[in-house]
C-alpha cells in the first residue's frame, strides 16, 4: 500500500473536508478523491462518508484511522532510528498534559529535560481543555498523557501517579480568613466561584463535593485558561477551587494578597498516566514517560 494514501486520510478526516486536504497537501481534488477510492478498495469498505457538511468515518474508517495513526508513527520512528543508528535516541515523541491539575505545571520542565538528555527527541505536547486524551491514545494521536481518573476504559490503560487536594483561592474582599485550617464547604455556600466547564473533571469534583454537602454550588463564570483565572480571582470577580499546583501558581501570579486554603471535606482527584493498552511504547516514548515519572515523583506531597 501507498503510505501516502492514509497520510491523505488522516488530513481528511482532521479536516473534516476533501477540499480543504487537498490545499493542505498541494493535491488537485479530483486525484485526492482517487486516492480514497483506491483505499476503499483496498480495505473493501466504504471509509468515508460524504455529505454537504463534509466528510464523517464509517466504523471501518474509525478502524483504518487509528491504525493509519499507529503505521505512520511507525514509520516515523522507523526513519529516526536509521538516522541515528548508533547515537542517541530520536524521534517524535506527542505528550498531552490535562490542564487544572499539576500536569500542567510540569511541561516546561518535561520539555527543558527532555532536550537536555535526549536532545534527538522532538516532543509534542498538547494541553487543552476540549480535547478527550484517552480517545486520543486509543486513535494513536497521542503515546501518552496526564490525565484525572483511575478507568477502568477499554484500549488505555491507567497508572495512578498522585491524589491532588483541592484548595480554595479567594480574594480578601469575600471576608475569608486567612487560616491554615481547612475551610468547611458549608462555609461556601453560595459564595461565587469561577471553575472549568461542567464536563471538566476537576469541576464534576466539586460539584460531587457541594452536592454531598447539600450546598449550593454558584458558579458566576466557566473560565478554561489559568491566565485569566488568575487575572479574575485576583481582581474579585469571584473566587475558584483547584488542585493544589494551580491554587499555588494563582497564589504566585497574583499581584493580591490572595486567601488559600484547604476545603473539608477533603476534595480531591487522581492523576494517572495513561496509555494504549496492548501496545508497547517505543524507546523514545519510554524515556519520555521515565522524566514525566521522576517530574511527578517531585509533585507528591505528605498527606497532612
Amino acid at each position: 500500500m501507498d503510505i501516502r494514501r492514509l497520510k491523505s486520510f488522516i488530513v481528511i478526516v482532521d479536516t473534516g473536508s476533501i477540499t480543504r486536504a487537498a490545499d493542505i497537501l498541494h493535491v488537485a481534488q479530483p486525484a485526492l478523491s482517487q486516492q480514497m477510492a483506491s483505499l476503499e478498495e483496498h480495505f473493501g469498505q466504504k471509509l468515508l462518508l460524504r455529505s454537504q457538511q463534509g466528510v464523517s468515518m464509517t466504523d471501518a474508517g474509525h478502524a483504518v484511522y487509528r491504525h493509519a495513526q499507529i503505521i505512520l508513527r511507525q514509520m516515523d520512528q522507523a526513519q529516526a532510528d536509521a538516522s541515528a543508528a548508533g547515537n542517541s535516541l530520536a524521534g517524535r515523541v506527542s505528550v498531552g498534559l490535562v490542564p487544572f491539575s499539576s500536569a500542567a505545571t510540569l511541561s516546561v520542565d518535561l520539555l527543558a529535560e527532555t532536550r537536555k538528555r535526549h536532545p534527538g527527541i522532538l516532543l509534542h505536547l498538547t494541553e487543552s481543555v476540549g480535547q478527550t486524551y484517552s480517545q486520543m491514545i486509543m486513535t494513536g494521536r497521542l503515546e501518552m498523557a496526564l490525565i484525572h481518573g483511575v478507568g477502568p476504559l477499554k484500549g488505555v490503560k491507567f497508572e495512578p501517579i498522585l491524589s491532588e487536594e483541592f484548595f480554595l483561592v479567594a480574594h480578601p474582599n469575600f471576608a475569608i480568613e486567612a487560616d491554615e485550617k481547612p475551610v468547611a464547604v458549608a462555609a461556601l455556600d453560595g459564595l461565587p466561584l469561577l471553575m472549568p466547564p461542567a464536563y471538566n473533571f476537576v469541576r464534576r469534583a466539586v460539584d460531587t463535593a457541594f452536592t454531598r454537602s447539600r450546598v449550593n454550588l454558584k458558579v458566576v463564570g466557566e473560565v478554561e485558561i489559568v491566565r485569566t483565572l488568575t487575572r479574575a480571582v485576583s481582581a474579585g470577580l469571584g473566587a475558584t477551587i483547584m488542585p493544589k499546583a494551580i491554587a499555588d501558581r494563582i497564589v504566585t501570579e497574583s499581584g493580591e494578597p490572595l486567601v488559600c486554603r484547604m476545603v473539608t471535606p477533603r476534595i480531591e482527584e487522581t492523576l494517572s498516566l495513561c496509555v494504549a493498552d496492548g501496545m508497547s511504547l517505543s524507546e523514545p516514548a519510554t524515556a519520555v514517560r521515565d522524566i514525566l515519572l521522576e517530574l511527578t515523583a517531585r509533585l507528591k506531597l505528605p498527606r497532612g
